[in-house]
């Protein structure tokens, strides 16, 4: 496969599972200063703004609209929504000879969709279209693409983001404290309510809510889970074991999902925001080694990847 088609791949899958989980992410944020009238609505945003690596107004008050602006509707940023789905689309554009009619159809609409649902009355009906648009896609990529390396790059990109995003999510709720979402309103913003409880049976508490959302092997939406998935897409892409060549963006995964898989879960828990850091640099470092693996930047410019 040409170097520029993966890359176009790849991104097509970050950027859509980055749209899904900004929405999910932004529609819990807004939740809580809705219900909560004694949260503080500028440090909130600040801290969503800088969990989200958004740089804040040095000075004045940051509120809801801002960060919505900055997240949700800014359409040349790959970090917001909008822009999230952009790129997608840009991406789709240019892989557009070995994309199914579907999936690029599905990008396509969700492109030309995208200003009549922009700034509606209410932020949480915008997030709710995003978030099915997503799985409209997802669900395309999964039922109408052959398993061949086309679906491992989509798969691959997806994967990752999934990972890094969850990780920012929790990273939330560690940061706000008892002023932020509730371990029930997280685990609903992630579909994980109902499926929790079939497992737990019991009360959500803080340990095993955040045990479901970091380590369960079979909830799609885990730390764990998607760094799993990554690990398997990257040994399908090059299934040859050389012990003297170890796929660095494997090590960075592998590192980081075993030490999640095989430390205390209290201590992981007593020092989240730490450990979810190093889940985003862990998928951060493997990103940049997939791209100097499989898109030698000598090969492909003016590309629409991740801001720099």
């Amino acid at each position: 496969m040409l170097s520029r088609i993966a890359e176009s791949l790849f991104w097509i899958g970050r950027y859509v599972e980055r749209a899904d989980d900004t929405a999910r992410l932004l529609d819990v944020h807004l939740q809580i200063i809705l219900e909560d009238p004694w949260a503080s609505e500028d440090l909130a945003c600040r801290s969503l703004l800088t969990v989200m690596d958004r740089p804040t107004p040095a000075t004045g008050l940051v509120g809801r609209e801002t960060v919505l602006d900055l997240l949700a509707y800014d359409r040349f940023a790959p970090t917001s929504i909008a822009g999230s789905l952009t790129s997608a689309r840009e991406n789709a554009r240019r892989a557009r000879e070995i994309l199914s009619t579907d999936l690029w159809e599905s990008l396509n609409a969700t492109w030309n969709g995208l200003p009549g649902q922009m700034r509606p009355v209410r932020a949480h009906d915008y997030f709710t279209w995003v978030r099915e648009r997503a799985a409209m896609v997802n669900g395309l990529v999964d039922s109408v693409t052959a398993r061949d390396d086309t679906w491992r790059f989509l798969v691959l990109g997806r994967s990752i983001e999934r990972a890094d995003m969850t990780a920012r999510l929790l990273t939330t709720r560690a940061l706000a404290g008892a002023a932020g979402p509730g371990w029930t309103t997280l685990l609903r913003s992630c579909g994980a309510y109902e499926s929790f409880l079939r497992v737990h049976r019991a009360t959500v508490s803080e340990e095993r809510a955040a045990g479901y959302l970091l380590l369960d092997r079979q909830f799609p939406r885990s730390v764990v889970f998607a760094l799993n998935t990554a690990e398997a897409m990257l040994l399908e892409l090059d299934p040859v074991l050389d012990f003297s060549r170890v796929d660095e963006a494997r090590r960075e995964i592998g590192l980081v999902r075993s030490s999640l898989e095989y430390r205390p879960l209290l201590d992981i828990v007593d020092h989240l925001p730490e450990e979810m850091e190093r889940v985003q640099r862990a998928c951060s470092a493997a990103s940049d080694a997939i791209r100097g693996r499989y898109f030698p930047a000598d090969l492909t410019t003016h590309w629409i990847g991740e801001a720099l």
